[in-house]
Order: structure tokens, then C-alpha cells, then sequence
């Protein structure tokens, strides 16, 4: 009983502190407003009660629709679990093969790439790596090759290889490291209480190998819950440990993985017992320079505010991932983790009882100071649309 209650909370803890651990070089917008010189920055990424609302099957799209402009939303803060399920299989290496003519690769041969993804095999759609093996095998035993089908970015593509026997273990294999998943933690945005949309880390979510973003089949977001905090300092990021389920307390689907975040449907009403009352938001030619919060959780499920400073923004017009440049202020999120940490995407950003976006990035030479995006972007890509004026806001995507 002992071992077997070991082994299940082995499966349930899971340490994630961000989904893309790439270190990125971001140009300034505009001389005098952001950094002079290129800065290193890194992408950082609740009581819950039943709910019967629209399914992400039903709403698989999420199909655009159009609010007032005094659109009200829920913001969020709490820490969620992450996971997805890509769209076919992902090659994120090769490696070579031990054969009886010596050392091969047929998947490098055969100009498979690292970030392509393999839909099909001889014709049948392939959804996740177990199906790989059998047909590998099949293959080898048969002295055939298998027909693969690549996504390439826009690009379909067709290739062939054959498998080759492996003289260590005699295994068939394809020389190619593959997954079909991905797992981490962020944080949640918003949620609108009219559609239950929501938006939660503010970032696409890359293949911490590939640096790709991820292409999603389909994915779900669990409860989670914040065991220990690894503080950043100067040139290192710091992160949120977690422990979560995917399995278990799913509340809501992700429906895409775009360049401003994860959106969906959720399936279970989330509080953060802080705003639990819709706020409205504020536009990015609204945003002032000065004192703001952001809610987030650094202990189990509690979702806290914390004072932040927005040292410029961007009145941007058309979307883009970083539009604010944020320091943090408070003494006890500044004790707790050092500044912003790995885990942290997402955390809304309220000023003047508004919410204004969300965090997104830490920067590496000094993690009291990060960037945020804009509100209005993630809605866009909630497919919410904003009526100003009896004229529909067209926001760019």
C-alpha cells in the first residue's frame, strides 16, 4: 500500500516551471520608451465549482463574437496545469543507429527535421508516439519502408525511409526522438462570466527543444497548486514548482496556443477570493505610467495582489507580445521570488481597478523587471471583438 501510494503521488507531483526555457533578444519599440540596447528577456510561465457551459467540441473555434466596449471580465491569478497534446508526433532529434553497415540515421537521411511533425504513417493519421512503434517494426521485419507524411510550418511534405535493426537490442528504430505532449504551468488571465472564454500566460508555448510553437490537437487545464518557489537573481530566472494532476480537477479545454496565450472554454467556475466581480479593461492608449498590481499565487492555491510599477507602455495599434514594461515594487513578492519567476505568465495586471494585460516575460540581467502584453490582444484572440461607436474595433491578430 505504501509503494502503491509513493507511485501515485509521483504521477500527481509534477515540477514545471515554465513551458520555454529559450532566451530570446528583444529589439526596444521606441527610442525613449523602452530599453536603449537589446535586452535578454525569457518567456515566464480557487475553490472551483461544477458549472454546465458550452464544451470546447461545441465551441471548437471559438468562433468570433462582439461585445459592448464596456465589456466587463473576471480577472484570474490563479495557478493553473497545462497540457497538451500536439497535432500528430513531434521530432525534436535524431540520433544514431547501431546497423549491420554501421551507424545510420534513416530519419536525418530521409531530410526529416527537427520541429516537423509526422502525421501519417503509410496512409494511417498518427495521433500519438505508441502508435509509431508497432509500425516501425512491421516495417523492419518486412524489409519495407514506411511512407511519412510531414507538417512543415504551411507545408505538407511526403518521404520515405527505411527502419534499420539495431545490433545492441535488436530493435527496429527510425533514428528519430519524437513526443507527442507537453506539460507545465502558468497563470490565468481573465475569464469572461458571459461565455466562460478565457485567457490565461500571455505567450505561445514553444517546444522547449524545437523553440517551435507548439501546433495543438487539444489540451486541458487543471487546478494546481504552488509548492515551492526557486528565487531568481541577476542573469538566472527564478520559477514556481508545482504539483497538479492532468488527470484530475480539469477545468476547461484549450482550444489554441497562440503568440499572446492559451484560450479556451472553461468547464468548472474559478474564484481568486480577491476580484471575484467583473473589472472592465483598459486599452493600450489608456495605460498610464505608474502604480499597478498584479495578482498571483507564490503558496498552494492562494492568489495574492502585489504592487508592481508600469514604467512605460506602448499605445500599440496592431498586436504585439510585449507592450508594457513592468518592475516589481513589493517587498514581500520581492522576498518570496525575488521578482517575476517562471510560472508567473499570465498574472493580470490591475490599475485603477482595471485590468491592463498580463506578465509575460522576466529579464534576465534583472528579475524585479519584465514585460507585459496588452488586454485588448488577448481578448482578440478569445474571439471577443470590442463595439466602440456603433463600429466594431478590428483588432489585428
Amino acid at each position: 500500500m505504501k509503494i502503491a501510494k509513493r507511485q501515485s503521488i509521483k504521477r500527481t507531483l509534477i515540477l514545471f516551471g515554465s513551458f520555454l526555457f529559450l532566451l530570446t533578444f528583444t529589439l526596444p519599440f521606441q527610442a525613449g520608451i523602452f530599453p536603449a540596447k537589446d535586452t535578454m528577456t525569457h518567456e515566464v510561465f480557487s475553490n472551483f465549482i461544477p458549472l454546465s457551459v458550452v464544451s470546447a467540441e461545441e465551441d471548437a473555434s471559438l468562433e468570433p463574437i462582439q461585445r459592448e466596449e464596456d465589456i466587463k471580465l473576471i480577472p484570474g491569478g490563479q495557478s493553473i496545469g497545462v497540457q497538451l497534446e500536439t497535432l500528430g508526433v513531434l521530432v525534436v532529434g535524431h540520433h544514431s543507429i547501431q546497423g549491420k553497415e554501421g551507424s545510420l540515421s534513416p530519419g536525418q537521411d530521409a531530410k526529416v527535421l527537427i520541429g516537423d511533425m509526422i502525421v501519417e504513417i503509410n496512409g494511417k493519421p498518427i495521433k500519438d508516439m505508441s502508435e509509431i512503434k508497432p509500425l516501425v517494426n512491421t516495417a523492419g521485419k518486412q524489409n519495407e519502408e514506411l511512407k511519412i507524411t510531414l507538417k512543415r510550418g504551411n507545408e505538407t511534405l511526403n518521404t520515405s525511409l527505411q527502419p534499420v535493426q539495431d545490433k545492441r537490442d535488436q530493435e527496429y528504430k527510425i533514428g528519430l526522438y519524437i513526443r507527442d505532449s507537453a506539460a507545465g504551468i502558468g497563470t490565468m488571465t481573465f475569464h469572461d462570466p458571459e461565455t466562460k472564454r478565457y485567457g490565461a500566460l500571455g505567450h505561445v508555448i514553444s517546444d522547449m527543444d524545437t523553440k517551435k510553437p507548439i501546433e495543438l490537437m487539444r489540451g486541458k487545464i487543471v487546478r494546481s497548486s504552488v509548492v515551492h518557489i526557486e528565487k531568481g537573481n541577476q542573469g538566472t530566472p527564478g520559477e514556481k514548482q508545482a504539483r497538479f494532476s492532468a488527470d484530475r480537477n480539469v477545468i476547461g479545454s484549450i482550444v489554441k496556443n497562440t503568440p499572446h496565450g492559451i484560450f479556451g472554454v472553461l468547464n468548472s467556475t474559478i474564484t481568486n477570493d480577491n476580484y471575484d466581480k467583473p473589472l472592465p479593461i483598459t486599452r493600450s492608449d489608456e495605460v498610464k505610467e505608474g502604480p499597478a498590481k498584479i495578482l498571483t499565487v507564490v503558496a498552494d492555491e492562494k492568489v495574492e495582489e502585489f504592487d508592481i510599477e508600469i514604467v512605460s507602455s506602448v499605445p500599440q495599434k496592431k498586436a504585439d507580445i510585449k507592450g508594457m514594461v513592468l518592475k516589481i515594487t513589493d517587498p514581500r513578492l520581492l522576498e518570496s521570488t525575488g521578482g517575476i519567476v517562471q510560472g508567473m505568465s499570465g498574472s493580470p495586471i490591475i490599475q485603477d481597478g482595471k485590468i491592463v494585460g498580463a506578465v509575460t516575460h522576466v529579464f534576465v540581467n534583472d528579475p524585479t523587471s519584465g514585460y507585459g502584453v496588452h488586454i485588448e490582444w488577448m481578448l482578440n484572440d478569445a474571439g471577443i471583438s470590442i463595439k466602440k461607436d456603433d463600429e466594431t474595433i478590428a483588432l489585428a491578430s
